[in-house]
């Protein structure tokens, strides 16, 4: 099974709630040059990469925008719409009230697959105190969550809080969390590489083409910043496919995946199974 583990699906059919809110989660992602996806587009393009599920990222990022730009409820309708195609990821903003409800509900209730979190854009480090009891109930839930980490396009988003040695403590303290870091970390994607290498706990997705050419960036990553081996003997149980869609095109990513050289079992690893793992989904 080939997923993608990072999937926004703010202009998808079914969800849009007028011109308004269209712009609202333009400015929130900072993708302007798009247009509403019907679920059949989002097929066809699938299809064209190969790819067999999506995992579909709500966004709730309250305290700025007044309102989650994607719900929870509103991805667990996309699930529930078409759940041989998708997955779903919540999403809480631990600087509103009743958040923990909220993540209870969707764990709960709506049975969404893990938590999504932009720790860049609501300017938190990942060892702030208020973040403790969200740990306590992915624990409890076993749930994983995937951090954005690195680089970020979004406006008025601050680096220093996603880099990716501000996630080691977490990784330290709560072994049994899976940590799931976007576009390897990247700029850095050694300090990632480390991490992965220490904490079994900790995943990256691929979700990094920061330039025009998708196979040339990624033989960059694996072969100038990672060494190829490092993947093939030690990494490769911890790298799942992502592609930030809508910002970047998925077929072009995976295809280029296939262009690096790795073996089969390397990429199947990275194609699905790792994904699968670290969603806690066993046996397919």
């Amino acid at each position: 099974m080939f997923i993608d583990i990072h999937v926004h699906p703010n202009f998808y059919e079914g969800i849009d709630k007028g011109k308004e809110m269209f712009a609202l989660r333009q400015k929130g992602l900072n993708i302007h040059k798009n247009s509403i996806a019907t679920i059949q587009h989002v097929k066809n393009q699938m299809k064209c990469a190969g790819l067999d599920k999506l995992c579909l990222l709500a966004q709730d990022e309250s305290s700025l925008y007044g309102q989650p730009l994607v719900s929870n409820q509103e991805v667990a309708g996309l699930v529930n719409q078409a759940p041989e195609l998708f997955f779903g990821f919540a999403s809480v903003d631990p600087l509103t009230d009743h958040w923990e409800e909220e993540l209870y509900f969707a764990f709960q209730e709506l049975h969404l697959n893990g938590l999504s979190l932009n720790l860049s854009k609501l300017k938190l480090y990942p060892t702030d105190d208020r973040l403790q009891k969200l740990y306590e109930i992915c624990l409890e839930e076993d749930k994983p969550i995937l951090f954005h980490c690195g680089c970020s396009y979004e406006h008025d988003t601050v680096a220093k809080y996603s880099h990716p040695l501000e996630f080691e403590e977490v990784a330290s303290s709560y072994p049994k969390l899976r940590i799931g870091l976007e576009h390897f970390g990247w700029p850095w994607v050694k300090d990632t590489a480390m991490l992965m290498l220490k904490y079994q706990n900790v995943y990256v997705d691929t979700a990094a083409l920061f330039f025009d050419n998708a196979l040339e960036f990624y033989r960059y990553i694996f072969t100038k910043e990672y060494e190829w081996t490092w993947v093939e003997r030690s990494l490769r149980h911890q790298i799942m496919f992502g592609s930030d869609n809508p910002r970047f095109e998925q077929i072009r990513m995976a295809h280029a995946l296939d262009e690096l050289g790795f073996s089969k079992k390397t990429l199947d690893l990275i194609k699905g199974e790792n994904a699968m793992e670290f969603m806690g989904i066993k046996n397919g």
